[in-house]
């Protein structure tokens, strides 16, 4: 053969030389078959669909969920926009919590409206009958996250879920506060459980990606469905750094959740504080429920301020040398933001007496991020 010919022959591995501890990245669009009967009996054909990083990452997350089947999406907002379109026609109508992450909201707002789906928004603190109890007879989907990204409200997952299933409705709970170990949605209840794989199980800040999860063989369908209309994929390298970070969730899920206790009881005892919004907190909204169903908490939490000024609050942010101002979570850096801006867009009216901000307490040492919250005080204070 001519050494054009050659080359591009040359270099191909039938079987792979070793087993690694993690499944190889495979990059590749084309899928060689092995005869031209496979071309159309269902075998994978298209590399878009994953290969040996996607597929370990989606079985590593099964087995995290407790799930029939897992979905892999680009990020966490692509996996419940996809949740959702999975189960929804035009017709049909939505419920969504009113503390609900605020791009799915316009997701929401905007898309789904403009295709025939009607969509209100329920108070993160109904239970089951209250909730249920907005629901109609068009009703196909119940979206609910515990705790509220902002807010901080823990819902009733699983007596929601009883109740919306006796009526043939559906639950999907966005579990990113969880990240699937703290917390197990399909056990309550839940049909669908999405993560933004972005902030714990990748954990670095360095990788989108979400995930969807179900254990009804129709809906597991539906999902996989869904990803292949719509041409999602989910790239080998970031598949590969997902599953690297799920092996280490559980340890990083655990300093997490002591740093932001130990911050989060200090904060408690400060005179600028009028609140914490943290649910592992003994007195805090929602803790019988998180003390019910969580195993433990992470490092996202909320604090309400004494009265002070716009200006105050951005002074106290700009003050902050360890904590990063960022809108983004799960990594191992602190990030602090203020959150009343984007409360606006609630249906019902919230008001904790005072500016609500949010901390992602990292990886560093609680004592060096006390010490930098308390001269940040000393700025709004003064």
């Amino acid at each position: 053969m001519d050494e054009e010919t050659r080359l591009i022959r040359a270099g191909h591995i039938d079987r792979l030389p070793a087993q690694t501890v993690s499944p190889p990245v495979q990059r590749g669009s084309t899928v060689l078959l092995p005869n031209a009967k496979a071309l159309y009996d269902g075998t994978l054909g298209y590399g878009r669909a994953g290969l040996s990083a996607q597929f370990g990452l989606m079985d590593a997350l099964g087995e995290l969920e407790g799930a029939r089947g897992v979905q892999l999406f680009p990020s966490g907002l692509a996996a419940m926009t996809a949740a959702i379109m999975a189960v929804l026609k035009a017709g049909d109508h939505l419920l969504v919590v009113d503390s609900v992450y605020r791009p799915v909201r316009y997701f929401c707002d905007q898309v789904l409206r403009r295709f025939g789906v009607a969509v209100d928004y329920y108070d993160p603190r109904l239970d089951g009958a209250g909730v249920l109890a907005l629901a109609g007879p068009a009703t196909r989907l119940i979206v609910l996250e515990s705790p509220g990204s902002l807010t901080f409200e823990i819902q009733d997952v699983a007596a929601i879920a009883a109740s919306a299933r006796s009526k043939g409705v559906l639950t999907l709970v966005d579990n990113t506060w969880g990240a699937g170990l703290l917390f197990k949605p399909l056990a309550h209840g839940a049909d669908i459980s999405v993560q933004a794989l972005t902030k714990y199980v990748c954990g670095h800040s360095d990788v989108f990606m979400g995930s969807a999860a179900a254990s009804d063989p129709a809906l597991v369908a539906a999902l996989k469905a869904c990803v292949a209309d719509h041409g999602w994929s989910v790239a080998p390298e970031d598949a590969y750094q997902a599953l690297r970070g799920l092996r280490t969730l559980a340890t990083r899920l655990a300093r997490h959740g002591e740093s932001g206790l130990t911050v989060a009881r200090w904060l408690a005892e400060q005179p600028e504080v009028l609140t914490v919004l943290h649910p592992a907190l003994p007195g805090a909204p929602g803790h019988d429920l998180w003390a019910r169903d969580y195993s433990g908490a992470c490092g996202l939490f909320g604090f309400v301020l004494r009265p002070g000024t716009p200006e105050k609050v951005e002074a106290l942010l700009d003050a902050l040398t360890l904590f990063g101002l960022g809108f983004s979570w799960g990594g191992f850096e602190s990030l602090a933001i203020s959150c009343d801006p984007q409360l606006k867009k609630r249906i019902i009216p919230i008001d904790h007496g005072g500016p609500l901000m949010r901390l992602h307490v990292g990886l560093e040492s609680p004592d060096d991020l006390i010490a930098d919250l308390r001269q940040a005080l000393d700025v709004y204070g003064g």
